[in-house]
């Protein structure tokens, strides 16, 4: 059974894709918690971000840390913080967050939503930062 990561990756579900290269993919959280929430995830299916191979565990932070640049870009007044849950989707995921305070990343804050259009800005802003 695949994943909603998976269905993203394959186009079934629509996305605000941010990055993308033939293992990686990172696009805007559905539900986030502060505006720039950005997921980065490997195409391969795999659960636990610890199972991944060692060259795809170090090649996705690597992704993660070019996408984290272009938050900074968008977002330079902010600091772009770092989650791992695994709770939400058995698909391995990075949240990259701009935040002010510890208390953004607060995963039982309410979650955000946003306007087509402003998705679309949202991701405009990241993509050409």
């Amino acid at each position: 059974m695949s994943t909603i990561f998976t269905k993203i990756i394959e186009g079934e579900i629509p996305s605000y894709k941010i990055a993308e290269d033939d293992n990686f993919l990172a696009f805007l959280d559905a539900m986030p918690l502060v505006k720039g929430h950005t997921l980065v995830i490997p195409k391969t299916e795999t659960d636990f971000i610890f199972d991944l191979d060692n060259e795809d565990f170090k090649n996705l932070w690597g992704f993660a840390q070019k996408v984290a640049k272009k938050l900074q870009k968008s977002y330079p007044e902010k600091r772009i913080a770092v989650a791992v849950i695994g709770l939400e989707v058995p698909h391995a995921h990075i949240h990259l967050i701009p935040i002010d305070k510890t208390e953004d990343m607060n995963f039982k804050n309410a979650r955000l939503k946003f306007s087509d259009e402003e998705y679309s800005e949202i991701q405009n802003s990241i993509i050409n930062s």
